[in-house]
């Protein structure tokens, strides 16, 4: 059944199948670009007012809980990945029927996800964060912020599966304005319930979990009163089997490898705890600046797959490699441009998160090695992308295991026991390493699959 698309959607839609991949690439990205930064300028602003306001300690707490988040959420954000390229695809291919199915089962899926992390955060926090090795005077705040924090979970896997179905037909605008609603009122909720209520962590996770709810609220509508292709019914929400299978062939290779990066980063987070409380601090003011850098690459690692896999549903498949070219220099600009602003203003950006000078100088310590090497994380995500686009999930994940996981684990749990090696700066330098190994061995994964389907697609 080939779909029918309204002109009232059409302006958000965008078609990446014909005309030139470097401006629809850009104009697919930037919008992105700028949802990620307001995303992360908002959590900042959750950081910021707590360091003010409510102290260093207040601001480890809610630091050291980041490594954990991203490890609970990134397996169902990869599932999201799937719905991503299977809608790309359909959309595509103009096939309604399956586009229609696609977007009912990722709806679905993303309601239970949330309402299962929400349960993870509420009953687990406490243990897992001691398990992290959590300083014993930033512990209690810590749990209180995450617990808050998790009960706004179902509302965040609505929100972000949504904007992977826009993202999949082109649509990176409208996310953009309702994240921006959303917020706004993070914010003014952030100076109420901390400057003014006097609530200390507890009123900054309040804040983001009511920001979350109304952006989810947000984008559901919108889907609501689609009239073209991802248009959602709430009584059809139900998981279609296929379609399931299939976002879990893409979607659980791409949570697993978002998994294995997270728990690299939890034991990296539990080390750098070791060092206590001005360092933790210091860090996590460090990856908040250097946050927006990666988001910014982001944008062209989301291109690479909503483009591939919309050329492969439309059989378009000499534009594969021009997409990738073309993604890979994008990102290559972004990441030295970026990463190297962030080091030069480090300190005036620090400034904005803690007055503490040793807090500062430790924050500077990360960003130094991270930042000024970020391009490499770019380029190996967009190669992920690539491969995920023409639909390999299972080979990216592996690669990850042994190219970037597995080194940070081997260089923590050998090199870093030893006395010499067993300081911050040596945790920082495995994230390049592992980024650029990881990266020439998705090139050499590259060139096998695209030989592999040429024959299949005899081009």
């Amino acid at each position: 059944m080939k779909m029918k698309t309204g002109t009232k959607n059409a302006t958000y839609e965008m078609d990446m199948c014909s005309g030139s991949i470097l401006g629809k690439i850009l104009l697919f990205a930037l919008p992105l670009m700028c949802s990620s930064l307001l995303q992360l300028l908002f959590n900042a602003a959750d950081i910021i007012v707590v360091g003010r306001f409510a102290g260093d300690n207040s601001l480890a707490a809610v630091g050291s809980t980041s490594s954990l988040i991203n490890l609970l959420t990134n397996f169902f954000m990869g599932l999201s990945v799937g719905a991503n390229v299977l809608v790309a695809r359909f959309f595509g291919a103009r096939n309604q029927k399956e586009l229609t199915e696609t977007v009912h089962t990722a709806m679905t899926l993303s309601l239970y996800s949330g309402i299962l992390l929400t349960l993870i955060g509420l009953f687990g926090a406490k243990q897992i964060l001691i398990w992290m090795n959590t300083p014993p005077d930033v512990l209690p705040l810590a749990t209180l912020y995450l617990r808050i924090y998790f009960l706004g979970m179902t509302a965040m896997m609505l929100y972000n599966f949504g904007s992977a179905i826009l993202r999949a037909i082109g649509d990176t605008k409208r996310p953009l304005y309702y994240l921006t609603i959303a917020g706004v009122i993070n914010v003014l909720l952030n100076l109420l319930f901390v400057v003014v209520f006097q609530m200390d962590v507890a009123g900054v996770a309040a804040a983001t979990a009511i920001s979350q709810c109304i952006s989810a609220v947000l984008i559901i509508r919108c889907m609501m009163k689609e009239q073209g292709s991802i248009h959602l019914e709430l009584s059809a929400l139900r998981v279609n089997g296929d379609k399931f299978k299939r976002i879990l062939q893409i979607g659980l290779p791409s949570s697993f490898q978002g998994i294995l990066f997270s728990f690299s980063n939890v034991i990296i987070q539990s080390s750098v705890n070791s060092f206590g409380a001005v360092t933790v601090a210091g860090n996590s003011a460090g990856a908040n600046i250097e946050g927006f850098v990666y988001v910014s690459m982001n944008a062209f690692h989301q291109a690479a797959i909503s483009f591939t896999s919309q050329n492969v549903g439309a059989a378009k498949y000499e534009r594969v490699n021009r997409i990738l070219y073309t993604a890979e220099l994008c990102v290559i600009v972004a990441g030295v441009v970026f990463g190297n602003l962030a080091v030069f203003f480090g300190y005036p950006l620090l400034r904005m998160y803690t007055t503490s000078p040793a807090v500062m100088e430790a924050g500077m310590r990360r960003m130094e090695i991270i930042c000024r090497f970020y391009a490499f994380c770019g380029m190996m995500d967009v190669m992920v992308g690539a491969l995920r686009g023409l639909g390999y999930a299972v080979m990216p994940m592996i690669v990850s295991l042994i190219g970037a996981c597995g080194l940070r684990l081997f260089w923590i749990f050998t090199f870093f026991q030893m006395e010499q090696f067993h300081t911050v700066t040596s945790l920082y330098l495995t994230y390049p390493a592992s980024w650029l190994l990881t990266f020439l061995a998705h090139v050499g994964c590259f060139i096998v699959v695209r030989r592999k389907l040429a024959k299949k697609w005899g081009v």
